[in-house]
């Protein structure tokens, strides 16, 4: 053979071999040319990881596997950095919408959480949280797109707060949906249904339950506080909400800053790996609350140092680090007190959350990226706000019918340090709006041309005044009606060192009124016998059995948001019937409470308390009257593990249109252990218009009739039960105060 035509056999096969080399190459898109960097290999094609397509495991592992331990380390901190040379973007895991986005740009503000829970209305709470979270992605969209990835700007919500509102001393007590397990575990879920939405790839945003567990004050001593409780009210109170949320696919729990049972919340393995993990089966990631993995050595003394609280923490089960002590990981697996294994499991579970929410993925590929701007604080939320606010209030007096009013009255005064007050409509972990409607702007704005309508302050929030204004006492004689809106605010009660005027870290020694509020309310009624309505603000129960005898009117409208004006407004002259309802019991004193550091049930919340209340649990009147039929079951007596079902009909006997939160209480009263004196176990909105009835049935589960023995042990015993329906707890002391007779029931389990 020629030796040309040798070399152009040889060429033609090199082209050969080349095109089928480049051909497999294309084929094989997720094949990995790998380059050596130290002792790591990276790919230079598009990886598994940033392929949507990809099993979301495959890309966990694959992106874990090309990261150094310190990378690692660092994307498990709150405020996780960019991994330039992987394309991870930087990343805030902190941020707040506890009753609306908080903290960052303008936002629809809702009514505070404890608001939330007096409308006793799940589908409310669902579609307030359904908003929240399209803002939520609307301001998360917009600000990414400029390249702002601040705190407060991520996708994962610490919240809500489901501990249970044991003590009304508690300045933090406002964030919760109150003191029962079974409320509480309602309001939750739908909140974090709504928060997370229902795509079957991606999450809206994240949802977090906290502060878990075992977890409500005091504030002063919260970093080394030991919570002792025994197990039965340790799984009868304390866990039942948690239990529900992380059943409801909670993305994440927040551990808590205190001591349980002597095992740091933040490192026991009882708390995190028996329970939360191995017990109830949850899947999502763990987020120390903010520095509480430093109290592990500094306050509660577990650990020696910082290398050590971060082992304790990830080995216990933390993924998540907000503060600065989970850098000290790498010397923890350096000294072998924590393994690279265990670091690489513990970030797989919390990068799962990123990839859920779809930051890996091109824009295109998740629906909620394209949310627009134009949803934040839209006409549909700010009807929301106020739909909300309005269910949220309660009315606790009305004597001789004072209230509606008439908006074409002749003169109305309006007093108090809170009526021209926008902080009172915030409470705590609040957002920014352009729109906030004062108690006074709502009234005023109500008034047809003609009427009269005056405002002075009177007096102060906090403190006497050092000049008491007679000039404003004088002018309410005038007047046909007299509004005064006094309570308290966030300066008063709040979280540890937000309460400005807090002497106790937040928390408040005594639950009554300041002081000279009442006596100015006094003061007040001494020189006049015209018709007093109180407004009273505030995130907690307030003893004021002065205030019960002195107005002739009371509302109580918590923290009620942007639109709490015009709310406050709508009740006040008729064009909303009041439906609010108490998700705490308020005491007539003080005195009455526990020891405050106590965290036994034994004389708390309408449940085990014997003494009795100013206001019981679920109490609030409205602008009709109810009545309640006798109850009919469907059997009397019923087998173990047997359901029963109760038919109630609810009639309106007045002449307005009313709604009616109808609640349903359980009674043990032949059980082998201690039990609660009542139990809510379920609840429903009505709106009945004049003369018209409705006839509810109510299912009572084996679940329901089960209670908690000392060890903890959820059992169903045989014997009597009482069924109470009706528009409050259990007890005269509602009737006292104008709620319908409610509808009681026994039968037997054989």
């Amino acid at each position: 053979m020629k030796r040309a035509t040798l070399l152009t056999i040889i060429m033609l096969s090199l082209a050969l071999l080349l095109t089928v080399s480049c051909q497999m190459r294309t084929t094989h898109t997720q094949r990995r040319t790998i380059t050596p960097i130290g002792d790591r290999k990276i790919s230079m094609r598009q990886p598994v990881y940033k392929n949507p397509s990809a099993p979301i495991d495959s890309r966990i592992e694959d992106l874990i596997s090309r990261m150094t331990l310190e990378e690692k380390v660092s994307q498990m901190l709150y405020n996780s950095p960019a991994i330039e040379r992987l394309d991870v973007p930087e990343y805030n895991w902190w941020n707040e919408c506890l009753h609306g986005v908080a903290r960052a740009g303008r936002a629809t503000v809702f009514p505070q959480a404890i608001g939330l829970a007096a409308t006793f209305d799940e589908d409310l709470i669902y579609r307030v949280s359904t908003a929240i979270s399209d803002e939520a992605r609307a301001m998360h969209n917009a600000a990414v797109k400029k390249g702002r990835r601040l705190q407060y700007g991520g996708l994962t919500f610490w919240t809500p707060n489901i501990n249970i509102f044991r003590d009304p001393r508690w300045g933090r007590g406002q964030e919760t949906y109150g003191e029962d397990p079974y409320l509480t575990s309602v309001m939750g879920v739908a909140f974090v249904k709504g928060l997370q939405g229902n795509n079957p790839k991606y999450l809206k945003a994240a949802a977090c339950a906290k502060h878990y567990v075992v977890h409500s004050g005091p504030e002063a001593d919260r970093h080394e506080f030991n919570a002792e409780v025994s197990m039965k009210d340790f799984y009868e109170t304390y866990l039942p909400a948690f239990k529900a949320l992380v059943d409801a696919g909670v993305e994440a729990v927040m551990c808590a800053y205190n001591r349980t049972n002597d095992e740091a919340c933040c490192g026991s393995k009882t708390l995190l790996g028996e329970i939360l993990r191995e017990q109830w089966g949850f899947k999502g990631h763990v987020v120390s609350d903010c520095g509480a993995l430093a109290d592990l050595h500094n306050g509660h003394k577990l650990t020696g140092s910082s290398t050590e609280s971060a082992a304790l923490a990830v080995n216990s089960g933390v993924n998540l680090n907000c503060g600065n002590t989970f850098p000290y990981l790498v010397e923890a697996v350096n000294k072998g007190l924590v393994t690279e294994e265990t670091i690489d499991r513990s970030l797989a579970i919390l990068l799962r959350t990123r990839f859920k929410l779809g930051l890996f993925d091109p824009p295109r590929q998740n629906p909620f990226s394209s949310i627009p701007p134009d949803v934040i604080r839209c006409e549909k939320h700010k009807k929301l706000a106020r739909e909300a606010a309005v269910k949220s209030i309660v009315l606790l007096k009305n004597d001789n019918n004072l209230l509606p009013l008439k908006k074409d009255m002749g003169f109305l005064f309006v007093t108090g340090p809170c009526a021209n007050n926008t902080d009172v409509l915030l409470g705590n972990y609040h957002g920014v709006s352009d729109e906030m409607v004062t108690i006074l702007e709502g009234l005023s704005a109500k008034l047809q041309p003609g009427s009269f309508i005056q405002y002075r302050l009177g007096f102060l929030l906090d403190r006497e005044s050092a000049n008491p204004n007679a000039w404003t006492a004088r002018a309410a004689q005038n007047a046909d009606v007299i509004v005064v809106v006094m309570g308290i605010t966030n300066e008063i009660e709040g979280e540890e060192g937000a309460a400005l005027a807090s002497t106790k870290n937040g928390d408040r020694d005594d639950i009554g009124l300041p002081p000279h509020q009442v006596d100015w309310l006094r003061r007040l009624r001494s020189n006049n016998d015209k018709p007093i309505i109180v407004v009273l603000t505030g995130g907690s129960p307030l003893a004021i059995p002065e205030i019960q005898e002195l107005a002739d009117a009371i509302l109580f409208a918590w923290y009620p948001g942007e639109q709490g004006g015009n709310a406050v407004a709508d009740i006040i002259f008729g064009d909303e019937s009041p439906s609010g309802r108490l998700p705490v019991t308020f005491p007539k004193s003080t005195s009455q409470l526990p020891p405050y550091d106590d965290y036994s049930m034994t004389g708390r919340t309408y449940r085990y308390m014997t003494d009795e209340p100013l206001y019981p649990f679920g109490f609030g009147l409205c602008y009709t009257q109810f009545e309640y039929g006798r109850p009919v079951l469907s059997a009397t007596h019923i087998r173990e593990g047997d359901s029963l079902r109760v038919r109630v009909t609810l009639r309106n006997t007045g002449d307005k249109f009313g709604e009616e939160v109808v609640q349903l209480y359980l009674s043990d009263i032949e059980s082998s252990v201690e039990t609660p004196f009542s139990s809510l176990k379920a609840f429903q909105r009505v709106r009945l218009g004049p003369g018209r009835s409705r006839t509810l049935t109510f299912e009572i589960t084996p679940d329901m009739m089960s209670i908690f023995d000392e060890s903890g042990n959820k059992i169903l015993e045989p014997g009597r039960f009482t069924i109470t329906i009706g528009g409050c707890s259990p007890g005269s002391r509602g009737v006292e105060l104008g709620a319908p007779e409610p509808a009681v029931a026994v039968f037997a389990v054989e």
